[in-house]
């Protein structure tokens, strides 16, 4: 795709902030009252202003591009018009449709967590209105997925790469595809899926609906927009009170750290006063790994979660945390993005983030749905050049972290710990049950991906002993890759003395004198063999063994 210069300004027209309406409840917005209904069981009746903006625009059928902040609600401002528009089996829309049972809309998310996250609040807006939700990602087997297409769904939400394979299998008819949502399109671009995102809207109904969310709008999203939506309506949701690029409840602390103190200052964090369930970020697999292993032995319950993982290992890690059984969650950056989870009170990036981007979305699995939260970063001394450009790209008027210890009363008094507090848990205190409480499911894995589990603690550095390769240990992936066992070759080797090959009994007996090949003369005629003469055995000997012979 080229890439354009053009910025989110020339997509009109734009719903602005403070244009938006007073908030009213989902039914007073015109939402179908079983929806409403199961909203409202939930304890969800006010939207939220991203919520109250894009519902009146999309129920009428518009094209639509939201842009807010993270952990603004984004999910039910367009999962709602979307399950609105979707005829469900018992209603006679449903029956006059022409093909039943195909998918009539389609959500593409980046990442599996999210998709989960994704296909739950939609679940959970549609207990009163049977809608068939089917979630479709990597890691799981083919065969339910293929099942449940086969016996008919209503909204299928997925990843893309899993959803043009079950596009190409021909096991996904999207032709009759009324409604899609691009949910996270920055982040689809930063992992490369717009072709795959470009290729699974042409397979749609062009008289579709599209709705686009993004945190920001950089120009090879705004291009797709532009090619294949109508006249869309920009939204952006920003709060005026809140004028930065984070979110204002949001509480964040910056520390210089040494690697050798990270662990000690993490675990005395860990027992700050109203900590609640806490997820701490790190760039690379093993960091995770290792960090979730010293937090257990330290009487923590944790957990870690990140690419060296089979997805059942990863599914039994979000389900330990948002159950509670556990409540520290280790995350390489592939939960970044996805994770929503109730009453997360702390987000700590156990190393620098990469970019300024990275760095909202770590932060962003905090302060979520109007809640607060606190957000602290560890900065080591080489990564202060990488945390100064965060610094400024975000405006956040940290400058140089200050130096912080396990023992400085600065980080005592800042995250409200108890002085005197130690970096082991006390028993007393060691409430939760653990990741082992936590079933693994089985998800009918292929190849590696099912083999690949953590140990004791959701900790390990990889599922193969312990050991990782060089550049799994520098980058988190997403998608596990399956090895194919190939059979060894057979090897034969000959053994040759001036151009002839030695066989048989004279080369074992070779091999049996250090490689000496004895030279056994012709028997004479008329002798058995076993009284034929035989020459002197000649042997080679290295020149320190000759030296030595001939100094005695």
């Amino acid at each position: 795709m080229t890439d354009t210069s053009t910025t989110s300004d020339d997509l009109e027209p734009v719903v602005p902030a403070d244009e938006a309406p007073a908030p009213r409840t989902f039914a007073e917005h015109g939402v179908e009252p079983r929806i409403a209904a199961s909203l409202a069981g939930a304890g969800i009746t006010t939207p939220f202003p991203i919520q109250s903006m894009t519902l009146p625009v999309a129920l009428t059928g518009h094209d639509i591009i939201g842009q807010a902040k993270t952990g603004t609600g984004k999910t039910l401002g367009f999962g709602v018009p979307l399950l609105q528009r979707t005829a469900v089996p018992g209603d006679p829309d449903h029956d006059a449709l022409p093909a039943p049972g195909k998918p009539q809309a389609l959500v593409i998310v980046p990442t599996r967590e999210l998709a989960t996250q994704v296909a739950g609040d939609l679940t959970t807006a549609s207990r009163s209105y049977p809608a068939r939700i089917l979630t479709v990602y990597g890691g799981r087997a083919y065969e339910p997925q293929i099942e449940a297409l086969t016996k008919g769904v209503d909204v299928v939400v997925g990843t893309p790469g899993r959803l043009l394979d079950l596009a190409q299998q021909r096991h996904l008819d999207l032709s009759h595809v009324m409604c899609v949502v691009l949910d996270e399109a920055d982040e689809m671009l930063d992992l490369g899926f717009l072709p795959d995102v470009e290729r699974l809207l042409a397979q749609t109904n062009p008289a579709r609906q599209t709705m686009l969310f993004s945190a920001t709008m950089p120009g090879p999203v705004v291009a797709m927009a532009r090619s294949y939506m109508r006249q869309p309506t920009h939204i952006r949701a920003v709060d005026p009170t809140d004028d930065g690029a984070t979110v204002a409840a949001i509480t964040q602390f910056a520390y210089r750290t040494h690697a050798l103190d990270k662990v000690e200052v993490l675990a005395r964090m860990l027992q700050a006063t109203g900590r609640g369930l806490t997820i701490v970020f790190s760039r690379t697999k093993r960091t995770a790994a290792s960090v979730a292993e010293q937090l257990t032995e330290r009487g923590f319950a944790a957990a870690a979660i990140h690419g060296d993982l089979g997805q059942g290992a990863r599914e039994q890690a979000l389900r330990a945390f948002r159950t509670g059984k556990v409540d520290v969650l280790v995350a390489t950056d592939v939960a970044a993005r996805g994770i929503d989870v109730e009453d997360v009170t702390h987000v700590v990036n156990y190393q620098c983030p990469e970019d300024e981007k990275t760095y909202l979305h770590r932060i962003g699995r905090t302060g979520r749905a109007g809640n607060t939260g606190v957000a602290v970063t560890f900065v080591d001394w080489d990564e202060l050049p990488r945390w100064s450009l965060i610094d400024k790209a975000l405006g956040l008027g940290f400058g140089e972290p200050v130096e912080t210890y396990s023992t400085s009363p600065h980080l005592f008094e800042d995250l409200s710990i108890t002085a005197g507090t130690t970096g082991r848990l006390p028993r007393t205190q060691r409430t939760r049950a653990g990741l082992g409480a936590e079933q693994v499911e089985d998800l009918g894995e292929v190849g590696a991906a099912k083999g690949r589990r953590a140990r004791s603690g959701g900790s390990g550095a990889s599922g193969r002993g312990g050991r990782s390769s060089a550049p799994q240990e520098q980058a988190e992936e997403g998608v596990v890759e399956e090895r194919v066992e190939r059979p060894r070759r057979t090897r034969t080797r000959r053994r040759t003395r001036s151009g002839v090959e030695v066989t048989g009994e004279v080369a074992a007996e070779s091999a049996a004198t250090g490689g000496a090949t004895p030279e056994v003369a012709p028997a004479s005629a008329g002798e058995p063999p076993e009284k034929a003469p035989r020459r002197r055995r000649r042997t080679r000997t290295s020149g320190a063994e000759a030296g030595a012979a001939d100094a005695g």
